[in-house]
This record gives structure tokens, C-alpha cells and sequence, in this order.
């Protein structure tokens, strides 16, 4: 069965970035790459990871790299009534209810984020998991 996946912003960033969690997040990013899971993100968590790391590498490098990054990860996007939804919802972080309700309406199997207060505020229709509970689950 195949598994489908959101990736978080923190995820592809961790990942971009060798930040303090790169391992965990280059694990997932390698289940991606050698198609173990499909990876799904929005507009939104591209242009936040693309403003992050262009701060850290330059436009030029930052398109490459978001450029390789969609040979792997498909885009999502949200509808209208999907967004209301998502502004009403318990989640106080808008750009999280945003990402997580849509993907609901994707029907992705996880949504995988270092966000604790996200994962808190979770729905059993879609668990958030850290990246390192995730390859826990799948194992």
C-alpha cells in the first residue's frame, strides 16, 4: 500500500538547511526520493522554504534546490470551502490549519512536523508525526 505523506516547512528546512534535526529529516527525504512514500506540500510551505533558504544560499542555489525537491514532491493546493474550514477549526496557527486541512481533503495518510502544538491539536483522521516517529511507524 502506498503511503502519502505532507511534509512540513520544519521538514524541508531541517533537511535544506542541516539544521539541529537533518538526520531524522534526511530519512525522510530519502523514503521520498526512492519513492518508499509520496510527499505532498502546498504553495504556501514551497514559498516558505524557498524565502528560508535563499537567506542561507542565494537565489540562484534556492531555485535549483526547490527545483529537485518538486522531482520528488507534488504540490497541493486547497479549496475554498476546505479553507473555511481550516480558519474555524481549534488550530490557532493559521498557516498549520491552512496545511493540515488540506491535507485532509487530500486524504494523506500523515502529516509529518516537528510542530508539537500541531500535532497536540491533531485530529485522529490524520496524525502529525515527527519525522523520527514516523519512521518508527513505518517500521
Amino acid at each position: 500500500m502506498a503511503v502519502n505523506v505532507f511534509l512540513d516547512a520544519n521538514i524541508l528546512l531541517d533537511y535544506s538547511l542541516k539544521r539541529e534535526h537533518y538526520s531524522e529529516a534526511e530519512e525522510v527525504m530519502d523514503l521520498v526520493a526512492n519513492k518508499k512514500v509520496s510527499a505532498y506540500i502546498t504553495a504556501s510551505v514551497l514559498h516558505i522554504t524557498g524565502h528560508w533558504i535563499s537567506k542561507a544560499y542565494g537565489n540562484i542555489n534556492t531555485k535549483k534546490l526547490l527545483i529537485s525537491f518538486l522531482a520528488d514532491i507534488s504540490i497541493i493546493d486547497i479549496p475554498h470551502e476546505i479553507a473555511l474550514i481550516a480558519l474555524h477549526s481549534k488550530i490557532d496557527d493559521i498557516e498549520d490549519a491552512l496545511q493540515y486541512y488540506t491535507a485532509i481533503h487530500h486524504k494523506l495518510d500523515y502529516f509529518i512536523s516537528r510542530d508539537k502544538k500541531l500535532q497536540k491539536d491533531s485530529i485522529s483522521i490524520l496524525p502529525v508525526y515527527t519525522p523520527k516517529e514516523f519512521i518508527a511507524q513505518l517500521y
